[in-house]
């Protein structure tokens, strides 16, 4: 007879040779949102590779996919992410996120029964700018679910997520092309119009209350230098504490950018990439029991300081924990100076550290699943006093 947590733990060190290899695998061949065929497939091989029964194309998108074991009353979900960034890779470590997801799934495969749960790993696309969890949300995928939750890697531990709120969008100014020498009064220019709305939206700042965020880049500035540009187009970023918040914002930035339209003459067209995303709402009863483990585990958190911002990050998963009990803490891989988004950080996120951090969350996570199903109130909160099952086994058999 054997601890639930000792046989998780068992299973998951039984298991590292290949956690690390998928990690390692996902990171030399990063894949952006929604192209995410490779990882989809890797991920859910692994997955069936111990049990678990996947469905692939979940909701009719071709990278996400769930994959399910137990037939128990609690329905508990682990979100994989493991989309990479355009031109950075895996530099925000999503790799370590897919992985350690697979061995915290791994780790409750000999347990489900005796907890009298049913685990579900939803393989989330399109995290990076593209609201994977909310389509799929939006879908069904995550319905009937109790609790759902995720580790993300960061320079340090943190344990709060408390991530902006924050929209994505194209934007496009379509002007006149001439000779830029020989006719420059015949042109509309649409890279004047992006200057111009640049310079209000820095003007704004000094308005903006604290904590707020506005940024972008241009993707087409455009296409000769003799050639007055015709179009030009950019993607920008609006964050703020909450969703109500995000939308006052919102539209006080669209205004700047309706003013290099009315300078210029431009035609002005603003395209959602996706749904906004939300604040976060952390379960702190989860989250209690998630700090606990880790820190057995020799995780040590951070509370303040500069270095521990990655929490702030806008994250698909906040619109999950809107709906669902939810947590989203972040472990440490020791990339400092380098921070998330950054081409070193993605160096980092296949070091020791960042091998450590796979097995550790991996862990953290299962240990944390065991603890819920053990725990009558939680238990009640969660699904309520229906079922007729004793879900508070210490101990099972392990042949």
């Amino acid at each position: 007879m054997k601890d639930l947590k000792d046989v998780a733990a068992a299973r998951i060190d039984g298991l590292s040779a290949r956690l690390l290899g998928l990690s390692h695998r996902l990171h030399a061949n990063p894949e952006t949102a929604w192209q995410e065929k490779q990882a989809a497939a890797w991920i859910s091989a692994e997955l069936t590779g111990v049990g678990y029964k996947v469905t692939r194309e979940l909701c009719g998108f071709p990278t996400a996919f769930a994959a399910t074991l137990g037939r128990g009353p609690l329905q508990l979900a682990i979100c994989a992410e493991y989309d990479a960034l355009p031109g950075l890779g895996h530099a925000c470590g999503h790799n370590i996120i897919a992985a350690a997801a697979v061995g915290a799934a791994a780790a409750l495969a000999p347990v489900v029964d005796a907890l009298g749960v049913t685990i579900t790993v939803i393989g989330t696309p399109a995290e990076e700018g593209g609201g994977g969890k909310i389509e799929l949300m939006d879908r069904g995928a995550f319905d009937g679910l109790h609790a759902a939750m995720m580790v993300h890697p960061g320079p340090l531990d943190v344990a709060r997520a408390e991530p902006f709120a924050v929209s994505h969008s194209k934007i496009r100014y379509r002007g006149k092309a001439t000779h830029a020498a020989a006719y420059p009064e015949r042109g509309v220019n649409a890279a004047d119009a992006f200057t111009v709305a640049q310079v209000a939206i820095g003007l704004l700042r000094q308005q903006l209350q604290s904590g707020v965020r506005v940024h972008g880049v241009v993707t087409n500035g455009g296409e000769a230098p003799n050639a007055i540009p015709e179009v030009t187009e950019g993607r920008w970023y609006v964050r703020a504490g909450t969703l109500a918040d995000l939308a006052v914002l919102e539209e006080r930035v669209r205004k700047c950018f309706e003013a290099g339209a009315l300078s210029t003459g431009c035609d002005l067209e603003i395209e959602a990439e996706s749904q906004p995303y939300a604040e976060f709402a952390n379960d702190e009863a989860i989250l209690d029991l998630y700090v606990a483990n880790a820190t057995a585990l020799g995780r040590q958190f951070v509370s303040s300081g500069p270095d521990m911002r990655m929490n702030r990050a806008s994250t698909d998963m906040g619109n999950v924990s809107q709906r669902v009990p939810a947590i989203h803490p972040y472990i440490g891989i020791d990339s400092l100076p380098a921070v998330n988004h950054q081409k070193e950080f993605a160096a980092h996120c296949i070091t020791a550290a960042a091998d450590k951090a796979v097995m550790d969350a991996a862990k953290a996570m299962a240990f944390t699943c065991i603890d819920i199903a053990r725990s009558s109130p939680l238990r009640s909160r969660l699904i309520g006093n229906t079922e007729q099952v004793d879900p508070l086994k210490e101990t099972v058999d392990v042949h």
